[in-house]
């Protein structure tokens, strides 16, 4: 019995994704439960799992766009276990096919920019023959610089020249030179690029400064992060106190947890924040849900479990979706200080930096403290300058006097 394997879905509003890597090579048998190949969209990257015990057959190769629901391969159970039904093992990495038990014809890798139509896949070779486009106008986003079938009908609808990155808005002429390497852009970093771009052309956005003495922070986690450790199986991380101050400051300047919508402005009763993550594939920022309402040890707790999800690439688009405030910490990566950009639609962004000790005056003493910079980046179409600087300030009172943080562990460890 043949089984199919389908593009999954990943999200209401997604009708396609690419195929980032098969697991499994054509041919191969496969077992129920094994990953076989990944996928992704705009906003995450999806394992898609067999179903069923039997020998792999690869109809969509690793770079392609496919849609939703569409058979992607099949799984044949009547075949014996190490053995091919459908082909010899192809070196699907390579982007190079087999033919199969159909007879149909092997299909070698093209480079991008032919203008051979026989070199394309069928699909792609239809659409361009009935197009007129041109294979050297187009950028292939497969595997190798390969057309795919998504390249051939984006250029079909919009005739243009190669264009470095694709953009819609550049029309620049590139040519690639002895010693350029060209790779496609994930799924991910074009909406990276995308939202980044929204953001600057939408909101009038600007960015207030301060510094934030972490004398009191630091000693507390030194007195309290073994304990907090053995209490909660978590670690007492700067995060958590930064979420807490965040949370309380929003309740009080409720415009900087708002958002507009054409000519309306979106108040909201709770606080969902996106903690900004890196990954090897970009940033991704997972929301922390009703962050106002939780503890330092669920705070802690859900920070670890979505970094955890980011960086194996499980998170969904449930987990991104919804935020209405972001906190970045580019301290982790040494910087000293930043402008970050807003996460649409939110109206407004903490940015974190490194902690440095530097000399500061106290009561007219030279002495030296753990100071860390840190920056609100806003959307002025919303929050005025007055608010921004007086919720920037908020945060820094309650972190040099973190006892405002309510800080209920101490009373449980």
């Amino acid at each position: 019995m043949i089984h199919q394997i389908v593009a999954p879905t990943v999200g209401e509003s997604i009708s396609e994704v690419r195929i980032l890597a098969w697991s499994k090579q054509n041919g191969e048998y496969v077992k129920n439960g094994e990953t076989v190949a990944e996928i992704e969209s705009d906003k995450a990257t999806v394992e898609v799992i067999a179903e069923s015990n039997g020998t792999l057959k690869i109809l969509e190769q690793a770079g392609e766009m496919v849609g939703v629901g569409k058979p992607i391969a099949q799984i044949d159970d009547t075949g014996v276990a190490g053995t091919s039904a459908s082909a010899p093992k192809a070196a699907v990495a390579n982007g190079t096919a087999t033919a199969s038990a159909h007879g149909a014809t092997a299909t070698a890798p093209v480079k991008s920019g032919t203008h051979d139509l026989e070199g394309q896949s069928p699909a792609v070779r239809k659409i361009l023959a009935e197009s007129g486009a041109n294979p050297a106008d187009i950028s292939g986003t497969g595997k190798g610089g390969r057309i795919t079938k998504g390249d051939a009908l984006d250029q079909a609808a919009n005739p243009r020249p190669k264009t470095i990155g694709r953009a819609a808005d550049s029309e620049i002429k590139t040519k690639d030179q002895p010693g350029d390497r060209r790779v496609p852009m994930s799924l991910l970093r074009l909406k990276i690029a995308e939202r980044l771009k929204q953001a600057q052309n939408n909101a009038a956005m600007l960015t207030t400064f301060n510094e934030v003495d972490l004398s009191k922070v630091v000693e507390l986690r030194k007195q309290y992060k073994d304990k907090f450790k053995t209490k909660y199986g978590v670690g007492l991380g700067y995060m958590s106190f930064f979420t807490r101050a965040s949370t309380l400051a929003l309740k009080e300047f409720e415009a900087v947890n708002a958002s507009i919508d054409g000519t309306d402005v979106i108040y909201h009763d709770y606080v969902h924040i996106g903690i900004a993550v890196g990954t090897d594939r970009g940033l991704v920022v997972p929301v922390v849900r009703n962050a106002d309402k939780m503890s330092f040890a669920q705070i802690e707790q859900a920070i670890v479990d979505a970094a955890g999800k980011a960086k194996t690439g499980k998170l969904g688009i449930a987990d991104m979706s919804g935020g209405t405030f972001t906190v970045t910490n580019g301290g982790t990566y040494g910087s000293m200080l930043s402008t970050p950009i807003l996460n649409p639609p939110q109206s407004a962004i903490l940015g974190m930096h490194n902690i440095v000790d530097r000399a500061v005056v106290i009561d007219g003493k030279i002495e030296i403290r753990p100071m860390m910079y840190l920056a609100v980046s806003y959307d002025h179409r919303i929050i005025d300058g007055k608010e921004a600087v007086s919720f920037l300030v908020a945060i820094k009172k309650r972190l040099e006097n973190p006892e405002e943080l309510g800080l209920e562990f101490k009373k449980e460890i």
